[in-house]
């Protein structure tokens, strides 16, 4: 058999990334739950109809048939796909268990995702998303738009990524679609969608071509797109965001409730989580389903590449009959996030294995006495191994050392008191295993 060939855009971590992994999975996940979101695990697959609702190119979705179909199984519209992101599947699993869930429903979810796009840096075809989201029936009000962003921060300003001590490895930036849409249509733009999508591709392309696009697709005149770029371009970190609005000489309905709904976003989180989030008006987020807050997070370092947590309010993508489920949700990409900073080397971790003890296998019948001394440590939440082979114990240590693993466990011999070394020091005291104990901070790897 040929070496295997890595699939581009699928990552599969060695042991070391995989624990910070988990460990960053499970900073998230408790943070989740201190809030009262509720866990949930939704299927891989969804009908394409269902997946192509979000105004997504069917370019980005993998289609799932069997390699020999039976005859009536679905093909074209009606096949299955597996979901780009969760929050199709979430609208749906609410519609169908409506009569089962209380409301608000708060919920979060941690899955893999699929997206057939160019892998580069940061970009993945399979990836996985830690989202939340707040869903009421017929009505949700704009507080819980001002609590996301405190989830996230508080979920991921405890991690170990890269920043100075004392620093939010974060910037959650926000903006109200309302104020975009009031605007657009307070200076004369019917067609305020086209207009969000250009203006959303402002850091990608710049104002020159924004301008051009605007010109085209919402059909703006080259005063209308010079107003649109002026409102994209006021950026504060608190509440003067609305004067800088309310001075461009504008007025609409919509843009007067958008404007209080953003400063009630910004205004708290600056008494909970001073730093944490800033008004940046050229943030839309282009898909047409988001209604009012929408959020964009920049990891502090690597802005280049973009949003690593995102999402916003949306009022119509649940509905049943005259019954509509309106929510607000927020998605952090986690293969993303860590993808970027495992490529800069930002994070490591103490050891390549969770073992914290070796027991050294003193002869080979005697193995059974080693097993009896790890599962009295594994009882006392002490990750223990047997060394492999009763080699000389010059070479069961240096099995540890080339994994990192801190402590060897020497059995006694003819009655004498068993012994356990702490290899990096030299130290080597008398131990019994039913009351030794490692230093806390040897217990587990330490993520840096």
């Amino acid at each position: 058999m040929s070496k295997p060939t890595p699939i581009s855009g699928f990552p599969e971590w060695q042991p070391p990334q995989r624990m910070i992994e988990q460990y960053v999975l499970d900073r998230i996940r408790d943070t989740f739950e201190l809030y009262g979101f509720a866990p949930l695990e939704t299927r891989s697959m969804e009908p394409l109809d269902q997946l192509l609702r979000k105004g997504e190119t069917s370019k980005e979705v993998y289609l799932v048939r069997r390699l020999q179909s039976e005859p009536g199984e679905p093909t074209g519209d009606d096949a299955l796909g597996l979901h780009f992101d969760l929050t199709v599947p979430f609208a749906r699993y609410v519609l169908e268990n409506a009569g089962r869930l209380q409301f608000p429903f708060r919920r979060y979810q941690i899955q893999k995702v699929w997206r057939g796009e160019r892998p580069q840096e940061g970009r993945y075809r399979e990836f996985l998303q830690a989202d939340i989201d707040i869903v009421d029936r017929d009505t949700l009000s704009p507080h819980y738009e001002s609590e996301l962003p405190l989830v996230i921060g508080d979920a991921l300003g405890g991690l170990p990524l890269g920043q100075a001590a004392g620093q939010a490895p974060i910037l959650i930036q926000v903006n109200n679609r309302k104020i975009c849409e009031g605007y657009y249509r307070g200076i004369g733009l019917t067609d305020t969608e086209a207009a969000l999508r250009a203006v959303d591709k402002l850091d990608k392309i710049g104002p020159d071509r924004v301008a051009e696009l605007l010109a085209e697709t919402a059909g703006a005149t080259p005063a209308q797109a010079k107003a649109c770029l002026a409102l994209a371009e006021i950026s504060a970190p608190d509440a003067s965001f609305a004067d800088a609005v309310r001075s461009l000489g504008v007025s609409d309905p919509l843009l007067d409730e958008g404007l209080a709904e953003l400063l009630r976003v910004v205004e708290t989180a600056a008494e909970y989580a001073p730093g944490l989030c800033v008004a940046e008006l050229k943030i839309a987020r282009g898909l047409d389903y988001y209604t009012g807050t929408v959020y964009e997070t920049q990891l502090k370092g690597y802005e280049r590449f973009g949003s690593i947590c995102s999402g916003g309010r949306y009022d119509n993508l649940a509905s049943s009959g005259a019954t509509r489920f309106p929510g607000v949700g927020i998605s952090i990409g986690v293969t993303r996030m860590l993808g970027l900073l495992f490529g800069a080397g930002a994070l490591t971790i103490s050891r390549a294995v969770p073992t914290c003890v070796l027991v050294a296998l003193v002869a080979e019948e005697r193995r059974p006495e080693s097993e009896r001394i790890a599962a009295a440590l594994r009882r006392r939440g002490i990750p223990t191994e047997v060394a492999p082979s009763a080699a000389k114990f010059g070479k069961q240590i240096r099995f540890a050392e080339r994994r990192g693993i801190p402590y060897v466990w020497f059995p006694g011999d003819e009655g004498a008191p068993d012994e356990v070394k702490d290899i990096r020091s030299g130290d080597q005291v008398p131990a019994v295993a039913d009351v030794w104990s490692p230093p806390a901070a040897d217990l587990r790897p330490a993520i840096g």
